[in-house]
């Protein structure tokens, strides 16, 4: 008999996190029966001879693939689960002892509903050095949005779904697994949880299942982040244009962008008080847009011309032939 739960982690060189998100799951406090499988996606630091030399107190699988990106490796886990659920970690979110049993627990008090999702909380890592930053793209959904979420815990929208801390029966996977067109780690879980609420799903949240997300960053490596999410962005909008409004793009593609001048200035204060402890959410977000929306006009650039290049192919390919012989 198999067992009750498929923990899933992708993961691409972060073996130093990837441990303790492992030592992590080797000692969780009542939890069901679980697997491990481990995606190692073209990692080249060591991670899978170092996979391949430790023995485990938990049952652990190790697949390898060629880096494809983790909607990519997230896939490949679920074909090889094991498990009637899947429960997703990142490589750099470290569960608390009864992370596993929460998850559980939460699917069992709701009748082990077939359509039923639940996310818990991503915190970050004690060894973060926390600023108000930081803080705020946790909770007012930049990053994450939790704070957000209020009184609709038990039907949480579908752009909650955060593979970061999530468990969902593996039939719901297999039926919509991850679409691969998502050129970066930015929006093909949020996209998958627009097909999966599409098909029924519940989202529900549980607080209590907390993870601690290990992942420095600040204004320029967040900034940088926010451009390949408004990438992604256009490639969602591709896939779903009645949620251009939730994008931010219209019929016509996105909005103009703002004036560099102004721009440059804001980035350069923002840099300069980031680890201040004050809290300049407006001017976060007016810093972040304009990267969001960058991603934005080059995804709309680059994919209209593959796009164009592509209808003009399949022309001249039809045209030759219905020409007569």
């Amino acid at each position: 008999m198999g067992p009750d739960v498929s923990v899933v982690i992708p993961t691409h060189n972060r073996l130093e996190v990837l441990a303790e998100v492992l030592q992590a799951l080797e000692f969780q406090h009542g939890p069901p029966s679980f697997e491990v499988v481990v995606v190692d996606d073209g990692s080249t630091d060591g991670t899978a001879d170092w996979l391949r030399s430790r023995s485990f107190r938990i049952s652990l699988r190790v697949l390898l693939q060629e880096n494809h990106g983790p909607a990519a490796a997230r896939n490949t886990g679920v074909a090889a689960a094991s498990g009637r659920w899947v429960a997703f970690l990142g490589d750099d979110t470290v569960p608390s002892p009864g992370w596993l049993a929460t998850h559980r627990e939460a699917h069992r008090r709701r009748g082990d509903d077939p359509h039923l999702a639940v996310i818990g909380y991503t915190g970050w890592h004690r060894r973060m050095r926390l600023n108000p930053f930081l803080r705020y793209v946790n909770e007012h959904g930049l990053q994450f949005g939790y704070a957000l979420i209020g009184d609709r815990k038990e039907d949480v929208p579908f752009n909650f779904l955060y593979t970061s801390n999530l468990s969902m029966p593996r039939d719901l996977l297999l039926a919509e697994p991850f679409d691969l067109r998502f050129p970066y780690a930015a929006w093909e879980d949020i996209e998958l949880g627009y097909r999966l609420k599409r098909r029924g799903m519940r989202l529900v949240y549980e607080p209590a299942a907390t993870v601690a997300h290990d992942h420095p960053t600040d204004i320029d490596r967040f900034a940088a982040r926010q451009e390949r999410a408004g990438y992604g962005a256009v490639v969602f909008y591709r896939l779903h244009p009645e949620l251009g409004a939730f994008l931010g793009i219209g019929p016509d593609g996105p909005p103009p962008l703002p004036p560099e001048g102004p721009q440059k200035r804001r980035e350069g204060l923002v840099r300069a008080l980031q680890n201040w402890p004050l809290r300049t959410p407006k001017l976060w977000e007016d810093v972040l847009r304009y990267h969001y929306i960058q991603g934005l006009h080059r995804a709309w650039s680059e994919l209209g011309a593959e796009q164009e290049k592509e209808s003009t192919h399949e022309h001249t390919q039809t045209s030759r032939q219905t020409v007569p012989g």
